[in-house]
Formats: structure tokens, sequence, C-alpha cells
């Protein structure tokens, strides 16, 4: 359909600079004496002893380079090289209209998500975590590094300078001995212990406690709960997997959603717990 007025003209059409002819096939495009790079053999329009030239076929274009398919002469007369548009230099695109086959091989690159399309320093990349919505009990050893049960989440990392943040609710209850409250909560990652990193000497080292509840009276329906957060930096972009971890003075149980007591009244509660890692790129 023809438009009202002047056709609407998109993108940049370029006359670039003259070009010598010479005992070669390779010639450098400037526009303006600063290097000129078309996407395309087919953006170009090339004049060649007063024939145009075919792109792909007669010549091609490397980087700012105009390639012919053979070298010239001095006698051979380079009349004109036309730059038809620069790529997206257009007023708008259909929505709808750029299909994959659109997008280069390698342009999409993990780098560039996780430095651009993700966000910038600061912004979170990825969340993953493991939220445990039943109850059990753990049985623990004296002075002893345990893995608490359940608590455990992969992440693979979409940069190598990225700190994760490791956080777990652990919600349940420990008996009652005095020697109970001498205990620690930590991290693992993979194998790595997180948490305390001076000398240990023999102490029990860690994270944090929990939060404890018990009383002389209700030593059986009073839940304890650790709140627990650790930033890491696991210069890496494999898979990492990251684990709660529990030392206690006295062999112990862990009661993981649950009071010790179990019978089926209203102060014998029941709760949930989670692990969860946060990938904030720096």
């Amino acid at each position: 359909m023809p438009y009202i007025g002047n056709n609407p003209v998109g993108g940049g059409f370029h006359k670039l600079d003259n070009l010598t002819a010479s005992s070669t096939a390779t010639y450098a495009l400037t526009l303006g004496s600063a290097a000129y790079y078309p996407e395309t053999a087919n953006q170009l329009l090339v004049s060649l002893n007063g024939v145009i030239q075919a792109p792909q076929d007669s010549f091609t274009v490397s980087g700012s380079n105009l390639i012919f398919d053979s070298a010239l002469t001095a006698s051979d007369s380079i009349d004109f090289v036309v730059a038809l548009g620069d790529v997206l230099g257009v007023q708008g695109v259909t929505d709808g209209t750029v299909t994959t086959n659109k997008i280069a091989n390698g342009a999409v690159t993990a780098a560039k998500l996780a430095a651009g399309a993700v966000g910038g320093a600061g912004s979170i990349a990825q969340v993953q975590f493991t939220q445990l919505t039943t109850d059990s009990t753990l049985s623990l050893a004296a002075k002893t590094d345990t893995v608490v049960t359940g608590f455990t989440v992969n992440i693979t990392p979409k940069s190598t300078t990225s700190i994760i943040k490791v956080e777990a609710m652990w919600f349940g209850e420990m008996l009652d001995t005095p020697n109970t409250y001498s205990h620690m909560f930590f991290f693992y990652a993979d194998t790595t212990k997180l948490g305390y990193t001076g000398a240990a000497s023999n102490r029990n080292y860690g994270v944090a406690p929990a939060t404890r509840t018990y009383s002389g009276v209700d030593n059986t329906e009073t839940p304890d709960v650790a709140n627990l957060s650790f930033f890491h930096a696991p210069n890496t972009t494999s898979q990492v997997t990251y684990k709660l971890g529990v030392n206690v003075d006295s062999a112990d149980t862990l009661y993981i959603n649950r009071t010790i007591g179990s019978s089926d009244i209203y102060n014998h509660q029941r709760g949930t717990s989670f692990i969860c890692v946060t990938e904030i790129l720096q």
C-alpha cells in the first residue's frame, strides 16, 4: 500500500571512503577515516570497473575489510562502496518477528547473562531451597560434626565471583540435659565446614547455637529454633552442595519439625524448617 508523503526510512545509508585498487584482494573500509564494520557482505553495494559486484560471490567481508574473490591490479577501479543501512538501525521490530535463527551462534553466553540480563553487581541471580514439612529425629554422637538429615540444597553459580548467602531455619527440640546448651550449628559447602575460622583448639565452633526455650516444667513441649546465615564465596561455576550441620557436647537426639513430646495434644507442636541459598552477583 502506498504511503502518504515520503516513505519511512530506517537505518543509516553511507557512501564509504574511496578505495584505490592495487595488487591485493583485501581493502580496509572506512567512513570519515574511521574503520567501518559491516555485519554482512549483503549490506554493501560495490562497483568495480563500472560493474556492480555480487556479494558473497565476488566479495566478502571480514571485520572492517572488504575482500574480493581475487586480487586486483593498479589498473582496476573501485568506483564506490555504499553501505545499504546499518544492522538494527531501523525504527522498530514488530512483536514476535525475531526468531531463534536470527540470533547468531554464541551470541548469548552464561557470562553475558550473569553480567547483563540477570543484573549487575548486588543483584540476585538465583535462589534454591529445600523445605522440610514432615517431622523426624536424628541421633547425635558427642563432640562430632553431624549433617542434619534433609537440610541439603544444590546450586550451580552463574559467575565465579558470586557470593552465596546460605540460610537455614531449624524448628524442633533437643533433650533437656544441661550439656545440650553447649552445641553449635554450622554449614558445609560440599565437604568444607563453614563458620568460625579462627584457632578452634578444643572449642566447639560453627555459625551459632539455637535459641532454647526449655524450662523444667515443660521440657518436652517447648520448641527450639535456630536461624542461621552465612556468606560464602565458592569461586566456581560448578555445582556446590550446601548442608546444615550440628555438634553437641553430649550424645543427644535432634527432633526436627516437632517437640520431644509426641502426643496429639495442643502443646506438642509441629512446624517447618528449610535451607536456602541465594546467589548474589558481584
